[in-house]
C-alpha cells in the first residue's frame, strides 16, 4: 500500500457532535420542546386532545375544518421535530380512527402539505416515526428532575392510557442505556488507527455494558404496558401504508401528489443503536433482513443515518481482532456480542407476549383492554397479525437477526 503523502490530511476523528448526537441524550432529542409558536394554535389544540377526540370519533370531523397553516413561521430544528411529531400523531389518528376496518385513501390538503412541507426540512418520510415517537417525544415533570419513568411525560399521546406512555417511555430508557455504548463505538473506532488495544479494550467492556443496561430498561416493558392494550388500542396507530393490507394502495396525500405513496410504521429497526452496533461489530445479517434494515434507515434523521454509515465505512473491528492475537481483546468483542443477542432474545419474548399471545387472547374474546386506555378503533387488528408495524414478518425477521448476531462471535 501507498505511504501516505506529506501534505495529505489524516481523517478526522469521529466525534458525535458532526452527526447531531449527544454525549448525555444520544440519539434522543435534548429536552424537545413542547410548545410551538402562537400561528400553530390550531395543530396544538387538536393535539392535545387527541385520545379523547378519537375515541368520541371526532377527530376526523375537526380535522377536516382545521385551517391550512404555512409552515413559512417554523424556525429551527427543535421546531420543526415538534411539528413533525405533531403533525404524525394527527395523520395516524386521522386514519386509523375507525380501525383497520375504517382506514382512509386520502389525506387531507390542509394536513398533507405541512406535513410534507416539515418532512422535507428535516429529510424524514411524511408518517410516524420512531425519530417521533419516541425520540422527541418526551419532557420531564421536573425540569431540574432525574431521566427516570417517575419524572417523565410524553408531550403529544393517542388512546391507551398508561399503557401507552409505558411503551413510549420504556422505549426512550433503552435508548438512553445505549449512550456508554454510542460513546464506546467512538472510542472503539478512534483506537483501530492508533492500536491503542488499552483503549480498544475498555471500549468493547463499555459496550457490553451498556448492551447489558438496554436489556434491563427493555424488561420494564413487562412492568409497565399491558398486553391487551397494546395489541387492541395502541398497535393500529403505529401501522403504516406499505406492506399492509388494511391499506394495499398506499395514501395519496392531497395537493402534494395524485399518486398515493406507501411509507412503513413505526418500528423498532428504526432505532439507529443496534444499526450502529451490528456496523462496529461487523454483524451480517441475511439478505432479507438486511434489505428491511436498510430500507428502515430512511426513517432516521439522516445526521443519525449518516453515523452508521460512517460506522460502516470506518476500519474494520473484526478484521483487526482476527489479525491480532490478542485473546483478551476477542474475549471482550464476544461479550459485545453474545450481549447484544440477548437482548435480541429478550425483543423476540416482548413480541410474542405482546403481539402473539395478545392476538390469541383477543380471538378467544379474553384480551379486554382495561377501563380508561379507550376504546379499541373498531374491531381488534387482524390484518397484521404475523407483521411488524413496519411491515416485516415479524417473528421471522427477529429470529433471523438474533441467530446471524450470534454467528458473529469470533472463536478463540
Amino acid at each position: 500500500m501507498a505511504a501516505r503523502g506529506e501534505d495529505e490530511e489524516s481523517p478526522l476523528p469521529l466525534t458525535l457532535s458532526r452527526f447531531q448526537l449527544s454525549e448525555e441524550y444520544g440519539f434522543l432529542l435534548p429536552n424537545p420542546l413542547t410548545e410551538l409558536p402562537a400561528p400553530y394554535g390550531p395543530w396544538m389544540e387538536i393535539a392535545g386532545s387527541l385520545p379523547q377526540l378519537i375515541a368520541s370519533r371526532q377527530l376526523r370531523s375537526r380535522l377536516r375544518q382545521m385551517p391550512q397553516l404555512s409552515t413559512r413561521d417554523l424556525r429551527g430544528r427543535e421546531e420543526l421535530h415538534l411539528a413533525h411529531l405533531v403533525l404524525s400523531f394527527l395523520t395516524m389518528g386521522y386514519l386509523w380512527q375507525e380501525g383497520e376496518e375504517g382506514a382512509l385513501k386520502v389525506l387531507p390538503r390542509n394536513l398533507a402539505i405541512p406535513f410534507w412541507e416539515v418532512s422535507q426540512s428535516l429529510g424524514l418520510p411524511p408518517i410516524l416515526s420512531h425519530a417521533d415517537f419516541v425520540l422527541a417525544n418526551w419532557k420531564r415533570k421536573r425540569p431540574s428532575g432525574p431521566l427516570e419513568i417517575e419524572n417523565l411525560d410524553t408531550i403529544i399521546s393517542l388512546p391507551g392510557g398508561e399503557s401507552l406512555r409505558g411503551f413510549i417511555l420504556v422505549t426512550l430508557l433503552v435508548e438512553k442505556a445505549a449512550v456508554p455504548g454510542i460513546k464506546a463505538i467512538v472510542e472503539a473506532i478512534n483506537a483501530l488507527p492508533r492500536l491503542d488495544e488499552e483503549a480498544l479494550h475498555k471500549a468493547l467492556q463499555q459496550l457490553a455494558g451498556a448492551i447489558g443496561d438496554m436489556g434491563k430498561a427493555l424488561r420494564r416493558m413487562h412492568d409497565y404496558v399491558d398486553p391487551a392494550v397494546f395489541y387492541s388500542v395502541i398497535r393500529i396507530f403505529l401501522s403504516g401504508w406499505k406492506d399492509n393490507p388494511a391499506m394495499p394502495h398506499g395514501l395519496v396525500y392531497e395537493g402534494v401528489s395524485q399518486e398515493p405513496m406507501a411509507f412503513s410504521g413505526g418500528s423498532a429497526a428504526q432505532s439507529t443503536v443496534l444499526h450502529a452496533f451490528d456496523e462496529l461489530l461487523g454483524i451480517r445479517h441475511s439478505q432479507e433482513s438486511t434489505r428491511f434494515l436498510h430500507r428502515m434507515r430512511d426513517y432516521m434523521p439522516p445526521p443519525h443515518r449518516a453515523f452508521v454509515e460512517e460506522v460502516r465505512r470506518a476500519p474494520s473491528l473484526r478484521q483487526h481482532l482476527l489479525s491480532s492475537g490478542n485473546g483478551s481483546l476477542r474475549a471482550a468483542f464476544n461479550r459485545c456480542v453474545s450481549a447484544l443477542a440477548d437482548f435480541r432474545t429478550q425483543h423476540i419474548a416482548i413480541v410474542t407476549k405482546y403481539i402473539s399471545a395478545a392476538a390469541a387472547k383477543a380471538k378467544a374474546g379474553r384480551g379486554e383492554p382495561a377501563a380508561g386506555t379507550g376504546p379499541p378503533p373498531g374491531k381488534p387488528p387482524s390484518l397484521l397479525e404475523g407483521k411488524g408495524t413496519g411491515g416485516s414478518h415479524i417473528f421471522r425477521f427477529l429470529k433471523s437477526v438474533r441467530d446471524t448476531t450470534r454467528e458473529g462471535m469470533i472463536s478463540a
